[in-house]
């Protein structure tokens, strides 16, 4: 995870043809490991359709043995009218997770191996990533425990970088069992740089009604330092 601390990605969101809002994800060292922190915010002319003001942030770190821990994960969620928020909080000794949503707390059993999805995320981008890879990684997120199916697709495709650069890119699709930010069912195709940084250069994410797109706008490299 050390490789990247102090990233910054902007995005420009856009539903079918609109321009929809931005996101950005800022990764940073905390005291005792990593923080991430991702916002998605609509313009004024989508908010008419679906007002998306959501905030997540998850905390980790990676054990003696260089194996990835996650401590807590934290989502606020406004779309539309639905309000949320979440606090999953991953106990030290591994074992199990606490979820709090809606002032309820419950308990749920995993192994030392789960942790949230910002961290399946940046794991999935520190692996070597070749075409046609198929791999899971365990997860908790939203009461469920699951493995993560991530797959590579076979081809490779070539794309503009926001420093004015054709790259060649992995597809990489992750088969998630529960919505994330500006998903309603977890299809997601994430096109990443074929190189050892990995950088998502575009997203895309099914809704009910289309499908978002997030293209990268602005790229802040890892500084590997406190930020």
């Amino acid at each position: 995870m050390d490789s990247f601390i102090g990233e910054r990605l902007d995005y420009e969101m856009g539903w079918e043809f609109i321009m929809a809002g931005t996101s950005s994800l800022h990764t940073y060292a905390d005291a005792s490991g990593h923080h991430q922190r991702v916002e998605a915010h609509t313009n004024k002319f989508f908010d008419l359709f679906k007002k998306v003001r959501d905030r997540i942030e998850g905390d980790g770190y990676c054990d003696d043995h260089g194996q990835w821990r996650s401590r807590r994960f934290h989502v606020k969620q406004q779309e539309r009218r639905y309000r949320a928020e979440k606090l999953t909080m991953f106990a030290a000794d591994g074992h199990h997770v606490s979820y709090t949503q809606n002032g309820k707390t419950d308990t749920y059993p995993v192994t030392p191996a789960h942790i949230h999805v910002l961290d399946a995320f940046y794991k999935t981008r520190a692996m070597p990533l070749k075409p046609g890879d198929h791999f899971t990684i365990p997860v908790f997120d939203s009461r469920k425990s699951y493995r993560l199916i991530v797959d590579v697709l076979p081809k490779t495709v070539k794309l503009m970088a926001p420093w004015g650069e054709t790259v060649e890119c992995v597809i990489v699709k992750p088969t998630l069992q529960t919505a994330g930010l500006f998903s309603s069912n977890g299809k997601i195709k994430v096109w990443m740089t074929n190189d050892a940084r990995h950088i998502p250069i575009k997203m895309s994410a099914k809704i009910k009604i289309g499908r978002i797109m997030g293209y990268l706008t602005s790229y802040q490299p890892p500084t590997g330092k406190h930020t």
